[in-house]
C-alpha cells in the first residue's frame, strides 16, 4: 500500500532540488501533492503527472499562504501535510554581511516557516490529522564561519518547530525539523558564494566520505510525513553523512 494514501501535501521550494524530490517521492506514495516556489515549477509539476499542481508562491507574504491553502483544499480536500522546504543561504563574511542580506534570511527561511505552520494548521486540525516537517540544516545545530543570518534562522526553525509541537499536538498535528547536512543540490551546488572543490571535501572530512543526494533526505521526509512517524513530534532528524556527531 502507498506509504501516503490519501495525503495532501504543500511543498514550498518544490520547482527545483530537494523540493522537487520530495514532491515526486510524495506523488510515488501516493499524495496529492502542491509544489509552490518564487521559480516556475510547472514543468516538474507535468512530470509528476495529475497528482501535482504547481502554484506561484512567495511564502514570506501571509496573502500568498493563505491563496494557497484556499486553493489547495478546493483542488484536493484539507491538508494534511506541509514541508517548509524554501530557503535561501548567502554565505559571507561577517564583517561583509548587510542589514539587507540578514532581512533576506529572516524573511525566507523562519517567517515564511512560520506562516506556513501558522495558516496551514487550521485545515489539518479541520482534517483531524497532519504533519509538518521544517527543513533546517545542520547549521541548525551547530554554527559555523561566515554564515551568521542562516545559522541563526536555521536555529529559529529548530526552535519554532517545537513550540509548535506543543501547541498543535493535541489537535493531533505534529511537527518536527530536519537538518540536512550538505547535499548535492542546485542552492549548493550552484552557488557562486562557495567553492564547489570545497564542498566535495567537505563531504569527505564527515564519516561517510561523501556529501548527501536529495533522495537521501526526501526518503527521511517520506517518513515523517507518513503514519509511520505517529508517535515523533517536537524533535530534530539529522542526515550529514555524521558531519556532527563528533561536536
Amino acid at each position: 500500500m502507498a506509504r501516503l494514501a490519501g495525503k495532501v501535501a504543500i511543498i514550498t521550494g518544490g520547482a527545483r532540488g530537494m523540493g522537487a524530490e520530495h514532491a515526486a517521492l510524495f506523488v510515488k506514495e501516493g499524495a496529492k501533492v502542491v509544489i509552490t516556489d518564487i521559480l516556475d515549477g510547472t514543468e516538474t509539476a507535468n512530470k509528476l503527472g495529475e497528482n501535482c499542481t504547481f502554484m506561484k508562491h512567495d511564502v514570506t507574504k501571509r496573502e500568498d499562504w493563505e491563496r494557497v491553502v484556499s486553493e489547495t483544499e478546493k483542488l484536493y480536500g484539507n491538508v494534511t501535510v506541509l514541508v517548509n522546504n524554501a530557503g535561501i543561504a548567502k554565505l559571507k563574511p561577517w564583517d561583509q554581511t548587510s542589514d539587507e542580506d540578514y532581512d533576506i534570511h529572516y524573511r525566507i527561511n523562519q517567517l515564511g516557516v512560520y506562516l506556513g505552520m501558522a495558516i496551514t494548521a487550521p485545515s489539518m486540525i479541520k482534517a483531524g490529522i497532519g504533519s509538518i516537517i521544517n527543513i533546517s540544516s545542520i547549521a541548525g545545530m551547530a554554527g559555523g564561519a561566515g554564515s551568521l543570518p542562516y545559522v541563526a534562522t536555521k536555529f529559529a526553525v529548530r526552535g519554532m518547530t517545537k513550540s509548535a509541537a506543543i501547541d498543535f499536538g493535541p489537535h493531533n498535528v505534529r511537527v518536527n525539523s530536519v537538518h540536512p547536512g550538505v547535499i548535492r543540490t542546485p542552492m549548493t551546488m550552484e552557488n557562486p558564494n562557495v567553492d564547489k572543490s570545497l564542498i566535495e571535501q567537505m563531504g569527505e572530512m564527515n564519516p561517510l566520505k561523501r556529501i548527501g543526494d536529495p533522495i537521501e533526505i526526501a526518503n527521511l521526509v517520506l517518513y515523517l510525513a507518513s503514519d509511520e512517524s505517529s508517535f515523533s513530534t517536537g524533535s530534530e532528524f539529522i542526515a550529514d553523512g555524521g558531519q556532527i556527531a563528533g561536536f
